[in-house]
């Protein structure tokens, strides 16, 4: 039985993505859906290009926020189930066909996620560093994971509308965290489904990818602190990561210790802590290879090592301060 899927999508300035996102929306080999997008007071020609596609339009006439845009998405959708997903990212042709298979297998309190293909819709290395590391983060716990991502999370329409939905008063970003912490509290199972995918478009520099770090990892820390589960192993803030960034950091150190103090011991412990990393983050690395084979990797691997862990240390700094100036 095929199921009615409403497809969910928040706008704002998408007018870049839209369009392909709303494509391959439509190219869907499932039949039973309908697409409604929410344009949150856009200022490019994103309206122009959604209307040239049969799906449901609601425009804000001032900016509200993502949030706000996919709660009244979602309580104007027909469809049985809702499937959140982003303008930037690209369903593929059986997403929607594997998401109602996957829905005969659960009951309405589970909300099931997917995440971003491992290649992504743009070429580059930094689009595929991304991709490769949020697939890898977001599908290594498929039965228990801390959240589901609000780029391909599948949920029952009356569960969602009884919910209260997304906090309309929160961080800019990672409201589907709170979201999925809060649905687990009142007794809903998050699984994750790896088959269930979306190619992101990410547009990705180096500055923007390190950018991009910086401010998540900051307005993540910051909802973290106040939840008290910093140290919880959740997505894309994994234990992994967590690993790499705390051995960068303790690297340095060692490395100003040997500096000052010439001891060969400073060195051997920086071997170490290298071992224990890259021993942690072997299945991340083996991903990185799966990918794109082995240059690929090591570049992946160079950058996941040697700079990502910069803007993610600065970003956790700046949360810090943030969490104590409000005390």
């Amino acid at each position: 039985m095929e199921k009615r899927i409403s497809i969910v999508i928040p706008n704002y300035n998408g007018a870049d993505t839209i369009g392909e996102c709303l494509t391959a929306a439509f190219a869907s080999k499932y039949t039973n859906f309908e697409v409604v997008v929410v344009d949150d007071h856009s200022g490019d020609n994103s309206i122009e290009i959604i209307r040239k596609f049969p799906c449901k339009l609601i425009c804000f006439e001032k900016r509200s926020g993502t949030s706000r845009a996919r709660n009244i998405g979602a309580h104007n959708s027909t469809g049985d189930v809702i499937f959140f997903t982003d303008a930037d990212c690209l369903v593929q042709e059986d997403t929607l066909s594997i998401i109602n298979k996957t829905l005969s297998e659960t009951d309405s309190s589970t909300i099931i996620g997917g995440t971003y293909a491992r290649m992504p819709y743009d070429k580059g290395f930094f689009n595929t560093f991304q991709s490769v590391f949020v697939n890898y983060s977001e599908t290594k716990n498929i039965e228990n994971p801390d959240y589901i991502a609000a780029h391909a999370m599948v949920i029952d329409a009356r569960t969602f509308r009884e919910s209260g939905g997304f906090p309309e008063d929160f961080l800019p970003i990672i409201e589907d965290v709170e979201f999925s912490h809060r649905m687990r509290r009142s007794g809903c199972t998050l699984v994750m489904n790896p088959g269930i995918q979306v190619r992101h478009i990410f547009n990705f520099t180096m500055v923007r990818s390190l950018r991009n770090a910086f401010k998540k990892t900051a307005y993540w820390n910051i909802y973290s602190l106040k939840n008290r589960d910093v140290f919880v192993d959740s997505g894309s803030a994994s234990v992994e990561l967590k690993t790499n960034v705390g051995s960068y950091c303790l690297n340095l150190l060692l490395l100003v210790l040997w500096g000052v103090m010439h001891k060969n011991l400073f060195l051997f412990l920086v071997a170490c802590a290298l071992v224990i990393n890259i021993f942690i983050n072997r299945r991340l690395f083996k991903a990185f290879f799966e990918t794109k084979g082995s240059l690929f990797a090591g570049q992946a691997i160079l950058y996941y090592m040697a700079l990502y862990p910069l803007p993610i240390s600065m970003g956790t700094v700046a949360a810090l301060i943030k969490h104590l100036y409000k005390r």
